[in-house]
């Protein structure tokens, strides 16, 4: 996510780094690197101007520039600077004075606002919530189907009705059943419509005056750049939206959209969306993506994600026998289990600090290759074999290869981090940690 700008950001910043003492046009060379850099993530013209003019009155300041470290000083300044820009909102809806509180999705067709909806259900579920999610898409082919069939699979309830009622009537009609069923939410998934069709947002301004919705979130494709930012502009200016929410973001790797919409709409970013999972979606905490743009990581999101997948008991039981016997195999292969379901290698290295220079190495495809072909690997021993790694003898590793469909190499190498592993988690519970961490996630040191 925001790889390409997190890298061109970060050489900027190493090379003030290396100069030591700083003058005033080392400053301005160092914008004029920030400048293209910015301009080539497709970041608005606007917003390039006004972020580096901003930084530009700070930065010269005689303390920060008679500072032994002003390279540090102009980071803190670049990092306070794109929180302003990004707004400091957090994410989070909008309550109603009395419940349920009816949320409106609204963006072009193919912005991903079907999923986001049921994302957003399970989100509010898992917060104790009863969401209702009502398909008000009536017109796409399979559009009430589909949301069916992903709020049943996460035991959500979805009210539709025939494709000939008006989407108010359907809309006032989800409400009443939001009521009698104590629903504290009710997220609609209405057309997918351009922002250039009159008819189509005329439509959806009858809807917003007639049912005075809590929120009016625009699902907006992060990819799309500073056309993203151009949608956001029209419907906010036509309906008056509440919120947005950026799609895509794993697959932007570039920042204009995330850079610029809060600047030129002034509508604040709610929630992003990382990923295809219905676990992929992000309350927006400005502080944490500027901390992702400079390189620096995204501890607290690694956290939460962590508290949400891992179950306590058997974390608990884990450090115990850490403590105890050691680790084994057995452990890693749940281990493994319990990190995919947190997101992809690559998004996780991603949030740790000083880590995000190795998320070009490990894309999703290779990130999900590799701990598939550990799995396979550890799931063709036997349970001695995963207990006891040092009986794997030159027979036993042909076996396991042709079980795994891999090669001896691999179930070296396998033994090799495993053993790593255990060296690490040794040195840890006596307050160490070893250099060959890296080594271990099976990443080039440099």
């Amino acid at each position: 996510m925001l790889e390409i700008l997190t890298q061109k950001l970060s050489k900027v910043f190493r090379g003030l780094s290396a100069k030591g003492k700083l003058g005033e046009k080392d400053i301005d060379e160092a914008l004029r690197q920030l400048r293209m850099a910015l301009l080539e993530a497709d970041v608005n013209f606007k917003v390039v101007k006004e972020f580096l003019l901003r930084i530009r009155e700070r930065a010269i300041d005689t303390e920060i520039l008679q500072s032994l470290t002003p390279a540090q000083q102009i980071i803190k300044i670049v990092n306070k600077e794109l929180v302003n820009i990004l707004g400091r909102e957090q994410g989070h809806l909008a309550s109603a004075a009395k419940p349920p509180a009816l949320v409106l999705l609204v963006g072009l067709q193919g912005s991903g606002k079907t999923t986001t909806a049921v994302k957003l259900a399970v989100q509010l579920k898992q917060q104790g919530g009863r969401p209702l999610l009502v398909a008000a898409d009536t017109r796409r082919p399979a559009a009430v189907k589909q949301l069916r069939l992903l709020g049943e699979q996460q035991g959500i309830t979805v009210y539709s009705e025939d494709a000939k009622v008006a989407p108010t009537t359907l809309c006032s009609h989800a409400m009443e059943l939001a009521k009698e069923t104590a629903s504290t939410c009710v997220i609609v998934d209405t057309q997918g419509r351009l922002h250039v069709d009159e008819a189509m947002m005329t439509e959806l301004a009858d809807i917003k005056s007639e049912l005075q919705p809590a929120e009016v979130l625009l699902t907006v494709d992060a990819m799309t750049g500073q056309d993203a930012v151009k949608v956001a502009q029209e419907f906010h200016s036509r309906i008056g939206l509440t919120g947005l929410i950026l799609t895509k973001m794993d697959g932007d790797a570039r920042g204009g959209a995330a850079l610029s919409i809060r600047f030129v709409t002034g509508v604040p970013i709610k929630f992003i969306g990382t990923g295809e999972k219905v676990a992929n979606l992000e309350c927006f905490y400005p502080e944490r993506l500027a901390s992702r743009i400079l390189g620096k990581g995204d501890m607290l999101t690694l956290i939460e994600r962590a508290e949400k997948t891992f179950d306590q008991q058997q974390a608990e039981q884990l450090e115990r026998k850490i403590h105890t016997t050691g680790l084994d195999l057995e452990d890693v292969l749940n281990q493994l289990r319990q990190i995919q379901k947190m997101g992809s290698l690559g998004q996780l290295v991603e949030m740790i600090p000083g880590f995000s220079k190795f998320t070009p190495s490990l894309n999703d495809y290779e990130g999900e290759k590799r701990l598939k072909k550990m799995e396979a690997i550890v799931w063709a021993m036997t349970g001695e074999e995963r207990h006891n790694p040092e009986i794997i003898n030159g027979s036993r590793r042909r076996r396991i290869a042709r079980g795994s469909g891999t090669t001896p190499q691999d179930i070296n190498r396998l033994l090799n981090q495993f053993y790593q592993l255990q060296k690490l988690t040794k040195s840890m519970t006596r307050g160490k940690l070893p250099r060959n961490m890296l080594n271990m996630l099976n990443l080039p040191y440099r």
